[in-house]
């Protein structure tokens, strides 16, 4: 410090390399910019050795320039500070004010309640097949078989199985219209 002080460029060089690597991860740290750190850096340092008089001798360089980085880093955050839009005054545009409008999101959030419900009267209805048609039904649209594996596992005929799923469907658009009559 005392040859910093008395103007030795060496001094200066060693305590730059001394604090840089730390400085830098502390600044980091603030800013979370790895694109302005480096000259956060340098900034800090050019503050520090241009104040370099009024540094008190009581307190350590490193807690000296751990403050004037910290000072230096939080004014460039205020400065880059994003501008902000107020949702209740109007807004300026090249066709005169205009009011602004924010989509509503809370809509969204009643579409899985309104999934659920569907899915809860699908299976109300497979529900309420008769045990033949139930079967089947899973079978093919839950287990995702061919009518062919259904045939084959059911130890039924082919047109059995197109005939039980084809009723089947019938029976649960019937069920799924009165239901939606119903609401």
């Amino acid at each position: 410090m005392d040859a910093a002080l008395a103007g030795d460029q060496h001094a200066y060089q060693r305590l730059v390399d001394k604090y840089q690597r730390a400085l830098y991860y502390h600044i980091l740290k603030l800013v979370r910019n790895r694109d302005v750190v480096d000259d956060l850096v340098q900034e800090a340092f050019m503050k520090a050795f241009d104040c370099l008089a009024s540094y008190n001798r009581q307190y350590a360089f490193s807690t000296w320039i751990y403050r004037i980085a910290t000072n230096h880093s939080i004014d460039h955050l205020r400065k880059k500070k994003l501008s902000t839009l107020s949702i209740d005054e109007p807004v300026q545009g090249k066709d005169g004010e205009m009011q602004l409008e924010l989509p509503d999101e809370s809509m969204h959030t009643d579409m899985d309640i309104i999934r659920k419900q569907r899915r809860n009267m699908v299976r109300d209805a497979v529900e309420s097949l008769p045990e033949k048609y139930r079967l089947v039904v899973r079978m093919r649209h839950m287990e995702e078989k061919s009518y062919e594996e259904i045939a084959e596992e059911l130890e039924l005929p082919l047109g059995t199985v197109k005939a039980h799923i084809f009723r089947a469907r019938e029976l649960l658009n019937k069920h799924l219209k009165e239901k939606l009559a119903a609401y």
